[in-house]
């Protein structure tokens, strides 16, 4: 249980007398609990960032990397506690807690050192040199399907540019971010350059609050909206990842059974809680007879399991808010006439794996036979649930792919990269991956449209982060 928040480098007694419960996704079971923080706590933490920016913006950029490095190595002596609360207090399994949900965040850290080294080079263009300032006090707003890496692909480049943070993580997993904040501790950042607020309101408080010049915020196009609006009374900088309903592009040459499997697994990676799933599974007329059956059997092959044991099977809804929208658009797939391939409505009961008599489990779910007006092709779900659907031509493919509100990443699966590539450069979107090409963390990642603006990873997500100043000489 956390009593006490992380602000000016100590652990404060809230103002707030309330408390929010964590929830066990499997069980039902509160795991824990913490500070609901109130409209006081963020005054005093945004302060704090305030104090202590212009000495670290005034750090020398190695002085800054060193501390990044101090940072990824307090994480990864913690990683398996790490690992241990991220799948208690969201359901990840124990191989994506670890190795997805802990490791590859520290990874991220890592890759901002050298990054971060660099912050203090000047470019000149002509009898002008232009720097490469902190934008200053951020608001990170993190959500809770992947809570430890989505805190720290906003908190490693503003610590790498010079900025100081005020972290509000999901009060649905937010526990990781105390270890989080221990981890700062540890490595010895100055007080006030790292803080930690939690609580219902906080989040809105601080998008709005005068003493933050950059609100980064990750979760649903709803929410963001609201951040948004409440930023602009103060014009301050915004960067929003936002929801997703990625369509993955099979073309007539393209290996359909790799293309289909690949696409099943990533719908039900994480129990479909990624925001960049690919959602939507596009195939030629002709082969979706195939791609049906393959599907199904692909779904079928995914178990249900205990988050705590390794394997590769899939945990939980996290949240019993999330279960119930997807148990939703479950029936409505049903009620807008597609067909059920694979998983679909059933008594909670039915979905649950052996030994447990609770918790928010959803088996992966096939639809077949939907058309791009069915609100299931349309809306974001947020569960390991797939639309198939068939297309006469390569046109129509894209109209398909591009025809939703939302565009953050896409897949294309063809025989000649070639081609590919070029329905690629068609596709609405911030990402696509050709042919199931690996996770770049270096790359930069972030939507268009509906799915937001700005960009997170590698120098693009640093320059996030920054401002810029030329000075005539």
């Amino acid at each position: 249980m956390r009593e006490r928040l992380f602000i000016g480098g100590r652990w404060v007694t809230p103002s707030g007398a309330g408390a929010i419960d964590v929830v066990d996704p499997a069980t039902e079971r509160v795991c824990g609990r913490v500070p609901d923080g109130d409209l006081r706590d963020v005054d005093a933490a945004v302060a704090a960032a305030v104090v202590a920016f212009d000495d670290w913006a005034a750090t020398p950029a190695q002085s800054r990397a060193a501390a990044l490095a101090g940072l990824a190595e307090a994480l990864r002596e913690r990683e398996d506690e790490l690992a241990r609360v991220i799948s208690t207090e969201m359901g990840a399994p124990w191989d994506n807690a670890l190795h997805v949900q802990t490791r590859l965040p520290v990874e991220i850290v890592e890759s901002y050192v050298d990054l971060a080294a660099a912050c203090d080079q000047v470019e000149r263009i002509g009898h002008s040199q232009v720097w490469r300032e902190p934008v200053g006090v951020v608001a990170a707003i993190t959500p809770w399907n992947y809570p430890l890496y989505q805190i720290v692909i906003k908190l490693a480049p503003a610590l790498a540019a010079g900025c100081t943070v005020v972290l509000k993580p999901s009060e649905d997993a937010p526990l990781n971010a105390f270890l989080l904040a221990e981890a700062v501790e540890a490595a010895g950042l100055p007080p006030g350059v790292v803080n930690l607020v939690t609580g219902s309101a906080a989040g809105r408080s601080l998008a709005a609050h005068p003493g933050v010049d950059m609100v980064s915020f990750t979760g649903s196009t709803r929410v963001g909206a609201l951040v948004a609006a409440a930023a602009a009374g103060s014009i301050k900088r915004v960067a929003l990842e936002l929801g997703g309903k990625s369509a993955a592009v099979v073309l007539p040459d393209a290996d359909l059974d790799a293309a289909v499997r690949h696409t099943v697994g990533n719908v039900c990676y994480n129990t479909g809680q990624t925001c960049t799933a690919l959602t939507r599974l596009l195939v030629p007329a002709d082969r979706y007879a195939d791609a049906l059956s393959t599907a199904a059997a692909a779904a079928a092959s995914y178990e249900l399991g205990d988050p705590r044991e390794p394997g590769e099977h899939l945990g939980p809804i996290a949240t019993a808010r999330q279960y119930a929208t997807v148990r939703g658009y479950l029936d409505l797939g049903v009620a807008e006439g597609a067909s059920v391939v694979a998983g679909g409505p059933a008594p909670a009961a039915e979905h649950r794996p052996a030994g447990f008599d609770a918790g928010w489990w959803v088996r992966p779910t096939i639809f077949g036979e939907v058309t791009s007006d069915m609100r299931i092709a349309q809306e974001e779900i947020f569960g390991p649930v797939l639309c198939l659907m068939s297309y006469r031509d390569e046109d129509e493919a894209v109209r398909i792919a591009n025809g939703t509100p939302y565009g953050l990443a896409g897949a294309v699966w063809s025989a000649s990269p070639e081609h590919a590539l070029a329905v690629a450069r068609r596709l609405h979107t911030g990402r696509v991956d050709i042919n199931g090409a690996a996770f770049n963390p270096l790359a930069p990642t972030g939507g268009v449209k509906k799915s937001g603006y700005g960009r997170e990873l590698g120098h693009h997500g640093l320059a996030e982060y920054q401002e810029l100043k030329a000075i005539q000489l």
